[in-house]
């Protein structure tokens, strides 16, 4: 004889219970995370800003200026999320001269909801600096 053995189990209405409140915890905690989001990508562009810095640099060693044209620069600007790159920021030299420069990385995508966009600065000295904060 074959007897039929119960396995216990989780059944349909105890997994919706548990996927609420996992639902509850994550609508809590998100907005404690956005500053921390915002700080993250936000290394996006410092990073680029040091090689634009680091390519202006060297622009500058082999013509003695610096270039208002970021194509003369050996630096490459990633592919922003609007051209289905990665990218949250586009790049631009704002000014350049023989004895200064300074580029700005404008932020594409608004990281916390707010309205307002993130803007970092580099300028000749090679210190990244927010303008504007996210």
């Amino acid at each position: 004889m074959n007897y039929l053995k119960r396995v216990p189990a989780i059944n349909l209405q105890e997994m919706l219970i548990v996927l609420a409140i996992i639902g509850i915890l994550l609508l809590l905690a998100l907005p404690n995370l956005m500053p921390l989001i915002t700080k993250a990508k936000s290394v996006e562009a410092q990073i680029q800003l040091k090689a634009l810095y680091n390519a202006q640099t060297t622009y500058r060693y082999m013509n003695s200026k610096y270039s208002v044209d970021v194509n003369e620069l050996d630096f490459e600007a990633p592919k922003t999320v609007k051209e289905n790159g990665t990218s949250n920021y586009i790049y631009q030299i704002i000014s350049a001269d023989n004895a200064t420069f300074k580029a700005r990385a404008e932020a594409i995508t608004d990281f916390d909801g707010d309205g307002v966009l993130n803007v970092w600065e580099i300028d000749e000295e090679g210190n990244p600096k927010q303008i504007i904060k996210d």
